[in-house]
């Protein structure tokens, strides 16, 4: 995977505590899709459940995942 990706994908979670919770989600699939293509299941399936936990409303939980894929792929440069 390219440094632009990487970029790409972090500037994406970034951006990911400002908006509507569609608007949000929407971002977060942005990035599962990535991941996807990046053949990172792993990071894919985090992605997916940090979703499911904005979408019902588990605010820790959606925080602790967009954290944990932070760290996770910026450490894939």
């Amino acid at each position: 995977m390219d440094a632009a990706r990487i970029d790409a994908m972090l500037s994406t979670l970034n951006a990911s505590d400002v908006g509507t919770l569609d608007s949000i989600a929407e971002k977060l699939e942005q990035v599962r899709g990535e991941l996807v293509l990046a053949s990172q299941p792993e990071l894919a399936e985090r992605a997916q459940a940090t979703i499911a936990a904005l979408r019902r409303g588990d605010v820790a939980e959606f925080k602790r995942g967009r954290a944990f894929l932070q760290s996770k792929i910026g450490h894939l440069r």
